[in-house]
This record gives C-alpha cells, structure tokens and sequence, in this order.
C-alpha cells in the first residue's frame, strides 16, 4: 500500500514514529512534510496529502498534528477526502468499517506514541464493510 503521510510541527516526532512503522509493515511512504519542529501552517500538509489521494497517487494518508483537529477540518474541506481524528482502535475500526475514511489523523499532543501506533495498525488492518454505509457516503463523498 502507498501511504502519504503529513504533520506540522506539532505531530513532527510522531510522523516520524509512525513512518518508521509504517516501513517496517512493507508499506511504501510519500512524506509531505514538515521535516522539523519549526512552526509550519498545517493546512499545507493536510492539503499536500489530500491532493496525493485525489489525484491517485497514493491509497491512504496519515495526519498528526498536535490535536488531530486542525488537519482533519483542513483535509475534509476536499470532496473525496474522508478524514477522521481517531483516538482509540474503537474510533480507528469504526473510521473505517462504517466511514471508509481514507485518512487517519492523529493529536501527537493527546494521544500517546504506544496507542498511536496501535491506532495506526488496526486502522490499515480494517476493511469497509459496506452495505448501508456505502449508501450514506455517497450522498456526500464521489
């Protein structure tokens, strides 16, 4: 799976976390930034991995900043993005089994590295189930 992966300042040291997993998982990675902890505008890391998507580019994306909040507003604002801020495997399975999202964003500031990484495995092990869930996506989502 190609994954585009993106962070501000804030989700800096965990994008790296989870760039390391995602290695280690066979997955192959396109980094959109930041690559430091200087202050960066994070709508232009939710914009650059939102635009890999939907151009084809890439099958999923990973967002973090520091709450998860900023990136998934910024990357909702693209019509065939379905950004969710999870914060459990609860919250991650259901993104995906009931929403399809096809971004997982994360708050580095509240959620802890271990969880995090649980939070990112179960998501990429997750499949959308479909059925009348397909349905209600397509009334907001081509």
């Amino acid at each position: 799976m190609i994954i585009a992966i993106g962070s501000d300042h804030g989700g800096f040291e965990l994008k790296e976390r989870v760039s390391v997993l995602l290695k280690n998982l066979n997955h192959e990675i396109i980094d959109t930034g930041c690559y430091s902890m200087d202050s960066v505008d994070y709508p232009l890391y939710a914009e650059a991995v939102s635009a890999k998507i939907v151009a084809g580019k890439c099958d999923t994306g990973i967002l973090i900043c520091g709450t998860g909040i900023g990136m998934s507003i910024a990357a909702n604002r693209y019509r065939k993005i379905r950004a969710a801020l999870c914060h459990d495997d609860f919250t991650a399975r259901m993104s995906r089994e009931h929403n399809n999202a096809n971004i997982l964003c994360l708050g580095a500031r509240v959620t802890g590295d271990g969880v995090a990484l649980d939070i990112v495995k179960t998501w990429l092990s997750t499949e959308f189930v479909g059925g009348r869930h397909l349905q209600r996506i397509l009334q907001f989502s081509d």
